[in-house]
């Protein structure tokens, strides 16, 4: 191993002394620095007893996705030698704070922890070297199956080292280098083998070669679009890069791992099953074929962090916003709601606009669904709901009493099954074609408003129910009447 011996993981996180002359450290561009954002906000537990990295690590990870509580930041993981490593998990994870419930995400683009959900929607500075190569593991010393990769559930065919970094792979002319989240199993000691089906932007780029490439770990799109300059652009300033150890590609200079390499477009192995994000292992799965990755290289940072997820919080609404830009829809917001894992996509209709468009539910909602659906920004969208515009669609209880109270089942949903279908849901397993279909429209729009006369109701509730003066009178003594505060 080249470079400086690892550092004492008990001391401080960030290692001013190996930035040079890297941008100043910040949450949404440096992961470490994202860490020590979560823990000055009692985001983030340092956990310092030892926990194993078969099934008990994630064990604890999917007990605080499923109450909301801190990010765990594993110090002690058994196994680990010479630095590698420490895990954390839960980055995407909501918080249990109705004022802070998004923040996770929202320090991730760099924006004040309590932005609203609707406020999170996403040329390089090229170094030298960076905090990524204070260590450099080459081929000969690589031991995949030596390090411990977390089993992250019972039933898993093998152990996941990447759940939650960065894939970065480029076309054969250069002119698309794209970065994307997919997982990757741990094969033999130099070998990953990974997820790879279509429409995926992985997927694509196999096709066209021999692409190289790298995982990296440690960081919070239409075809062809960089990502890279995606994030640029959502974080004001340019995000540090370096050039990888064995190939071409530039990767983070803060990353907390690079695994390089190439992605076979010939060579296949078993990957799988896995306990996908939706909360459901199937006995009878089986491991399907999947791409090899062959590992030539590993960079990575003193007194490294690993971190995982079993979960995922898509924030694909802006795209799909975007394939309305050229029609007359009548959509003025979109939201994946994190509590549907983001599988919904909740979607407001101007209720003025609606009037005066002629139209009937069939033909909208028809309209919708072959639009969004074989647009591969919608490839993880299963289920549109439609609602009027007096429906706050980022706070999901007001979506749910939309969807209980407006929408008939059956007459008011249509299905769309001539359509590209996301095989990872629970509902598309022993369906004859998990590829295809399984996504529908629900028209939660009442028929008055879709005529000239809007909506012939008001709603009953608090806010609009009662006169300001009775409002302010009840909410000012609300705390002596001895109920408890609201945020």
């Amino acid at each position: 191993m080249e470079a400086e011996t690892m550092l004492d993981p008990t001391e401080n996180d960030i290692d001013d002394s190996t930035r040079g002359q890297h941008t100043l450290a910040k949450p949404e561009t440096d992961f470490r620095a994202f860490l020590d954002a979560l823990r000055a906000e009692g985001d983030l537990l340092d956990i310092h007893h030892e926990v194993d990295p078969h099934l008990e690590v994630c064990a604890i990870a999917r007990r605080v996705s499923e109450r909301n509580a801190a990010v765990p930041l594993f110090h002690n993981v058994k196994g680990a030698r010479q630095g590698l490593w420490r895990m954390v998990s839960n980055l995407q994870s909501l918080r249990d704070s109705r004022t802070h419930r998004n923040a996770r995400l929202a320090m991730g683009m760099g924006l004040p922890s309590t932005a609203h959900l609707k406020d999170i929607q996403y040329r390089p500075n090229v170094l030298t070297t960076g905090p990524c190569k204070e260590n450099i593991l080459r081929r000969d010393e690589i031991d995949l199956t030596e390090l411990p990769v977390p089993m992250m559930h019972r039933g898993d065919g093998g152990k996941y080292l990447q759940t939650y970094g960065m894939h970065i792979l480029q076309s054969p002319d250069g002119s698309w280098t794209n970065w994307s989240i997919a997982r990757s199993m741990v094969h033999d000691r130099t070998k990953l083998v990974g997820l790879c089906i279509p429409p995926q932007h992985i997927w694509q780029t196999r096709e066209m070669c021999v692409p190289p490439a790298a995982i990296i770990a440690g960081l919070p799109i239409p075809d062809a679009m960089s990502e890279l300059d995606y994030i640029n652009a959502l974080t004001g300033s340019p995000l540090d890069l370096v050039k990888a150890e064995s190939n071409d590609l530039l990767v983070p200079a803060t990353s907390e791992i690079v695994i390089e390499g190439t992605l076979s477009v010939s060579e296949i192995a078993p990957e799988g099953p896995f306990g996908e994000y939706f909360g459901h292992t199937f006995h009878s799965a089986r491991p399907r074929p999947g791409p090899v990755y062959d590992v030539e290289t590993i960079t990575l940072r003193n007194n490294t962090i690993l971190p995982m997820s079993h979960t995922l919080a898509s924030l694909m609404a802006p795209e799909l916003l975007d394939t309305y830009l050229t029609t007359n829809l009548a959509i003025l917001d979109a939201v994946s709601p994190i509590e549907t894992y983001a599988s919904w996509a909740v979607q407001n209709v101007d209720s003025s606009r609606l009037q005066t468009m002629a139209t009937s539910p069939q033909e909208l909602c028809t309209q919708i669904g072959q639009l969004l659906f074989n647009d591969k920004a919608s490839f993880l969208t299963t289920r549109v709901l439609l609602v009027g515009d007096d429906i706050d669609i980022y706070n999901f209880r007001d979506v749910m009493w939309a969807f209980a109270t407006r929408c008939r089942p059956v007459q008011d949903d249509y299905v769309f099954d001539e359509v590209p279908g996301l095989p990872l849901v629970p509902f598309m397993m022993e369906t004859p074609r998990p590829c295809r279909g399984g996504k529908t429209v629900s028209s939660c729009l009442l028929p008055t408003e879709f005529r000239p006369e809007g909506r012939t109701w008001e709603t009953v509730d608090f806010e609009g129910s009662y006169p300001p003066d009775v409002k302010d009178r009840v909410r000012s003594r609300w705390g002596e009447m001895g109920f408890a505060a609201v945020d």
